[in-house]
């Protein structure tokens, strides 16, 4: 399975189009086979360009944002998107995307995403949903309970006691990063990692928060009611924004993904859109034909057995299958398997009428049998 997009490209969920397009040409000219010959570049400019394929379009892009990759597999030829070398600007530039950027944006020790003046957006959180089958089929809404950290109430997350606050770290100056030079034959290096002193914030709280003990965050279960699309199968993975880990000092919170287990049914089956089944009818609903009522997910619906029909037949009843993902209105077809029950034993009466048939048909029997007409036709 692809992992995430917007991690692929190392951008925010609410990242323009700009901001996404800067992204892929920073990453493409690093990663370029071309450029770039260690183990695994390919594989990684691959992903980078799906990646930009499936965000830089904002259709495509609001379908992965609610359905995850289920929403753009179909609707993708799967090709990476056309890399344009004329933006390389040539092996400076190269060079220069490689090795510039030494006093950007630091490091994040918490894994979130950082915001300017040191704001931090919050983790994103997995769920692990079953569904029963038809639950899947029709979808609706769904309670669910989530542990996950919530913002401190009682000092607003910035993990200070009530009456104090915070201040400038005195190791990093409030940048939030140390940097430290190294000289060797070939020239100075400088070396930038997170401030072990404030962790990366540039600021240090004097009192901290006796409720969050100074995280400025709690953990908290959450009811909350979410809305399941029909037609979600085992592997649809679903976003519910802002419901994941509360961010750090006014940093948007993480999204909450809900990936779909579906239970099996003793009596359906799916098969894409399409829902199987089986019915058993006797040997004369085979030979004369019927009109039967069979089970669907819609409830019982008239099933016509054709007279003659043959074991294994597949009847099909349309438009009573599975919704079409992103679109209930269209959906596949329940088919139905036609089993036919031959009995092995027969009262007088059932066997003197059936033996008039076969010697009307010129059939040939053994004598108390049925091992003409009636065994060609079931056992061909």
């Amino acid at each position: 399975m692809p992992g995430d997009y917007y991690q692929i490209l190392s951008v925010p969920r609410d990242a323009s189009k700009e901001d996404i397009k800067q992204a892929y040409r920073r990453l493409a000219r690093k990663y370029h086979p071309d450029v770039n010959k260690e183990t695994g570049a390919e594989e990684r400019f691959k992903e980078i360009n799906r990646a930009y394929e499936v965000l830089s379009e904002p259709e495509t892009r609001a379908r992965y944002d609610r359905f995850g990759e289920a929403g753009v597999s179909s609707a993708s030829g799967g090709g990476a998107a056309g890399f344009d070398y004329g933006d390389m600007g040539g092996f400076a530039d190269i060079f220069e995307t490689i090795f510039s950027g030494f006093g950007g944006m630091g490091a994040n020790p918490t894994g979130g995403r950082r915001r300017g003046g040191g704001s931090v957006s919050g983790d994103d959180l997995r769920l692990d949903l079953k569904l029963s089958f038809r639950e899947a089929v029709f979808g609706g809404e769904k309670e669910i309970r989530i542990p996950h950290l919530e913002t401190c109430t009682v000092c607003q997350g910035t993990g200070a006691k009530a009456g104090t606050g915070v201040k400038t770290c005195s190791t990093c100056n409030g940048v939030g990063q140390v940097r430290r030079t190294t000289r060797t034959p070939f020239g100075s290096f400088a070396q930038v990692s997170p401030c072990p002193t404030c962790n990366g914030a540039g600021e240090v709280i004097e009192d901290k928060c006796t409720t969050c003990g100074g995280a400025g965050r709690k953990q908290e279960t959450k009811k909350l009611k979410i809305t399941i699309p029909a037609g979600v199968d085992s592997g649809t993975r679903l976003r519910v924004p802002n419901e994941g880990d509360a961010g750090l000092k006014g940093g948007i919170p993480g999204d909450l993904y809900v990936y779909v287990l579906v239970e099996s049914d003793p009596e359906f089956r799916r098969n894409g859109i399409n829902i199987e089944s089986e019915i058993t009818i006797s040997y004369l609903q085979a030979i004369l034909g019927a009109r039967l009522m069979v089970n669907t997910v819609d409830g019982e619906e008239a099933l016509l057995i054709p007279p003659g029909t043959q074991p294994n037949t597949v009847l099909m009843l349309e438009a009573k299958g599975v919704p079409k993902l992103g679109n209930a209105i269209s959906r596949g077809n329940h088919l139905i398997t036609v089993k036919i029950s031959i009995p092995n034993r027969f009262n007088a009466e059932e066997r003197k009428l059936l033996e008039e048939l076969a010697r009307i048909k010129g059939e040939q029997t053994n004598k108390g049998g049925l091992e003409g007409f009636l065994g060609g036709f079931f056992h061909k």
